[in-house]
């Protein structure tokens, strides 16, 4: 089975939607007095984010074909550029920019592999775009 990719068309999400949480990792137990206890009941968890892309229509019909054909309607999953980190500007310990020899910044590279969470791509209309607004599961 080949990975789908999130096509490079796309914009990247939208900074004010964006929320993050890890799936829950503990095991509680209750106890006959005081308070309960917990441990872990995996190593490594997924992490759900919530986001959203606004679309013109091309891009709408980009992201509806990427989620009904490529991803089989969310259940397979795909490689997203990791928008925390992918193509921000890498820079050195006192701020400044990592330039390569023809003075280009240098920028960082970072993958998802992930696939469409429990909340699946719900849709609004902004003046003459379109506001996808949905959640990924990123996997450890």
């Amino acid at each position: 089975m080949t990975i789908a990719t999130w096509p490079e068309e796309l914009p990247k999400p939208e900074r004010s939607t964006w929320s993050a949480q890890p799936q829950e990792a503990r095991l509680r137990r209750q106890s006959d007095t005081g308070t309960g206890g917990s441990r872990l009941r995996f190593s490594n968890v997924a992490m759900a984010v919530t986001l959203s892309v606004l679309l013109d229509a091309d891009q709408r019909s980009m992201f509806d074909g990427f989620f009904e054909h490529d991803t089989k309607k969310g259940t397979r999953p795909f490689r997203m550029p990791d928008p925390t980190t992918d193509g921000w500007a890498l820079r050195a310990s006192d701020g400044s920019l990592l330039l390569t020899s023809d003075g280009q910044p240098i920028l960082m590279a970072a993958m998802w592999l992930c696939t469409f969470g429990d909340q699946l791509p719900t849709e609004t209309i902004v003046g003459r775009e379109f506001r996808k607004t949905f959640q990924v599961l990123v996997m450890p």
